[in-house]
């Protein structure tokens, strides 16, 4: 019973100098890393909407309306969700834009974070990857065959394919990783049809 007891107390502190050392780690961390992430989604705001000299947060109005959010779940935005909303502003504070920060559900190793610039024309800009867990040498090819086709296009919304795109609206799919091809086309698709439901949109011509 003795040694069962000396035993126990052990592990006992054993598990409070841990606990205390991990929260000892954890309070001497936290600040550089929430400073890391906080300047790489500016560097990601500017990349995005390079002519902006400024970015204000506003407030992202999540709809309750039944008829639009049916409309939203019936586009197949089900796994897309909107995290952040900035206004884009020249040197005189005017607006040119927003950028909206999205995460789609949908990625074949888990979520997948970026950020997207729109003029208030209804351009887009680009895009820029925050967060992303693909496979290797597939879906993390995204960076490189995905990422530069949503570039400087002004359509409503975007379909890919694998066939290779005839217009601005396709997107040519990564070879081999079709489920990251879709989580970023819809979740593209689901920032740009914020923007057009809720920020005043773009006019958009028939390709």
């Amino acid at each position: 019973m003795k040694n069962m007891l000396k035993d126990a107390a052990i592990l006992l502190l054993i598990t409070l100098t841990a606990g205390l050392a991990l929260g000892f780690v954890y309070q001497i961390t936290k600040e550089p890393i929430a400073l890391a992430e906080e300047r790489a989604a500016k560097e990601a705001y500017a990349e995005v909407f390079s002519q902006a000299a400024d970015f204000k947060e506003t407030e992202l109005f999540w709809p309750e309306d039944d008829e639009w959010q049916s409309a939203w779940a019936g586009a197949g935005l089900e796994a897309v969700e909107l995290d952040k909303l900035l206004e884009a502003l020249d040197a005189d504070q005017n607006l040119l834009g927003y950028v909206i920060t999205v995460t789609s559900h949908e990625g074949y190793g888990g979520d997948i974070t970026f950020t997207m610039g729109i003029t208030l024309e209804g351009t887009l800009n680009g895009i820029s990857i925050l967060d992303i867990s693909e496979t290797a040498g597939l879906g993390m090819k995204a960076e490189s065959v995905l990422k530069p086709q949503f570039a400087d296009k002004k359509v409503p919304s975007f379909t890919y394919t694998k066939q290779g795109a005839m217009s601005d609206s396709q997107i040519d799919a990564i070879s081999g990783a079709t489920i990251t091809t879709n989580a970023f086309t819809n979740a593209v698709n689901g920032g740009l049809y914020y923007f057009q439901t809720q920020l005043g949109g773009g006019s958009y011509e028939a390709e």
